[in-house]
């Protein structure tokens, strides 16, 4: 493959957090107030992680997790993007680095059809205990100041680079299509030949802006902010014919 392709999971590919998506199962919809105060900034995988302890209280099942992240509605142009890059298999390797969590990923993407089209998929690893609770843990440690504490994806692409590196894959190009705040620290690692997709007025996105107009010239990839997925696949296309 000549080029890397990037994506992430929550609002870039699917057009909801699939977090808070799965508040459908919970009884009236909604978390209880006690619940919800728990939540600490920068430590959402252990929030979550009481979350789906409480929605296995309630006796929430796999198959009604599954039944939501099956229909979760991919973002506007996500899947004319995803007949592209199953005509193009051999130009692009793809991956996922989600915060979110494995099981909710995987049963998302093979509804859609597209499971198939994924490398490798990096996320949190989640499962179903004994009693048939789904259980999230955190994806690793890290010493980035800007990530939450499970998960810092500029961390992940780079070793997974110098991975593939060793196996003498060496990419033309890297392309990274993301939407928040988590997605702007990889996002800095980029090059000038490579290219940044944040969803366009999303936290990537107004990162990104605000990095351009503190220190110009820094941020080094090109910009190419997105509102439909169709125009990431318009701009592969011009790279291809180039």
């Amino acid at each position: 493959p000549s080029y890397l392709l990037v994506f992430d999971f929550d609002e870039t590919i699917i057009n909801e957090n699939s977090d808070d998506s799965i508040l459908r199962v919970a009884p009236g919809q909604v978390l209880p107030e006690h619940l919800r105060q728990t939540f600490q900034e920068g430590f959402y995988n252990q929030y979550m992680q009481r979350v789906l302890a409480y929605l296995g209280d309630q006796g929430v099942k796999m198959s009604d997790f599954k039944t939501v992240y099956e229909n979760i509605p991919l973002s506007p142009g996500m899947a004319e993007l995803f007949q592209f890059l199953s005509k193009h298999q051999e130009l692009f390797e793809v991956i996922l680095i989600s915060d979110a969590n494995m099981f909710g990923i995987e049963s998302s993407l093979r509804a859609a059809g597209v499971f198939s089209i994924f490398h490798k998929v990096f996320s949190n690893p989640a499962s179903f205990d004994k009693r048939g609770y789904l259980t999230l843990g955190p994806y690793h440690s890290h010493k980035c100041l800007d990530c939450p504490a499970n998960m810092c994806k500029r961390k992940i692409l780079t070793q997974y680079l110098e991975e593939r590196a060793k196996e003498e894959v060496e990419f033309q190009k890297v392309f990274y299509v993301g939407d928040g705040a988590n997605d702007f620290c990889p996002s800095v690692t980029l090059t000038r030949d490579d290219v940044a997709f944040p969803r366009k007025g999303y936290p990537m996105h107004c990162m990104i802006q605000e990095m351009e107009k503190k220190q110009p010239g820094a941020f080094q990839a090109t910009v190419v902010p997105w509102e439909s997925a169709v125009e990431v696949a318009q701009h592969l296309q011009e790279i291809l014919k180039k």
